[in-house]
């Protein structure tokens, strides 16, 4: 694998490898010792252009329990907020030996501009960009999804037969547009819901169903609900007329978890608005797995990084895990 742009051009069979070298990288995330010799000699970039904790920690620990060495650059205090550009920056991480930048940029095609541009040779993997896409966030959350699902027989499957539900603001969510590209790949059937103006205006050519009524897709027990945070930040306008009228229609509430399957899961990619788009009842009930994709994000993200910097030597993720 040479970079991790998005999850529009991964196919099933890489998209399953990944998922399957991430089994392995959970199993020695069990050992009392969870470090392993990997990635010793290389140095992982962390590229941070807009604020983030989960996605950089996890990418940090991620790249430290393959004994990677890691740089943290931060946008602000930086040469960037000075006016440096992307292409000096990335010029300046060239010079400094990089083997691997994971970038987040609030320009929507930053990291397929960084990994075409020539400026760099490192291998690039997208931690979110704009209102894009964000792969590796999608790729936990289908480990999540088939792991609960699966158990133990977990590895090699995909998702066929499994209907995922995604609640919310679509229309700013990167993760929704990652989450919905993968699972159709890997054989989920997708339903979006939210109001009409948090939808974007064309989705024809995407492989899911459109709801403006959550209670209506709640009935058709969907195996999982993801609730997408309401991004504030990147609203300038009202698309909906108060908070408490949104959780009204489309949050996550105790009536609504009631009335899923019983063996339907609950599922967000945090930050969380309790009592917005999800209660918190639904936020800390056993359905919830959103620990859980915190959890399995290290060991996917071990999994994208191995796969780049360390997956063409000789031998296999077993050996690499052992």
């Amino acid at each position: 694998m040479r970079h991790l742009l998005d999850t529009q051009t991964l196919g099933r069979e890489e998209a399953l490898r990944i998922l399957d070298v991430a089994e392995d990288m959970a199993d020695t995330q069990q050992r009392e010792i969870k470090k392993l010799p990997t990635l010793r000699g290389k140095t992982v970039v962390n590229l941070f252009f807009e604020d983030s904790t989960r996605t950089r920690i996890s990418f940090e620990a991620a790249a430290k329990r393959l004994s990677a060495d890691v740089i943290n650059f931060s946008a602000k205090g930086s040469s960037v907020s000075k006016g440096e550009s992307l292409q000096d920056t990335a010029q300046t991480l060239q010079a400094m030996g990089a083997d691997a930048v994971v970038i987040r940029h609030g320009s929507s095609g930053a990291p397929r501009t960084l990994a075409t541009s020539g400026w760099i040779s490192a291998g690039i993997v997208n931690a979110g960009d704009g209102t894009h896409e964000h792969p590796t966030q999608a790729l936990l959350d289908a480990f999540t999804l088939r792991k609960r699902t699966f158990g133990a027989e977990s590895r090699g499957r995909d998702l066929s037969g499994l209907s995922v539900t995604i609640v919310g603001d679509i229309l700013h969510s990167r993760v929704a547009r990652s989450n919905v590209w993968l699972l159709d790949a890997l054989g989920a059937d997708v339903t979006l819901v939210g109001p009409p103006t948090l939808i974007p205006q064309d989705v024809t050519g995407w492989p899911a169903r459109i709801e403006y009524d959550l209670d209506a897709a709640i009935a058709g027990g969907p195996d999982a609900v993801m609730m997408l945070r309401i991004q504030l930040e990147r609203m300038n306008a009202a698309y909906f007329p108060t908070e408490r009228e949104y959780a009204r229609a489309w949050g996550l509430d105790a009536t609504r978890l009631a009335a899923l399957p019983a063996d339907s899961i609950v599922m967000h990619p945090g930050p969380m608005n309790r009592g917005l788009e999800i209660s918190a009842g639904a936020a800390d009930s056993p359905r919830s797995t959103v620990l859980e994709q915190v959890t399995n994000g290290v060991s996917v993200r071990m999994a994208v990084l191995y796969l780049l910097l360390a997956g063409e030597r000789p031998g296999n993720e077993k050996e690499a895990a052992s």
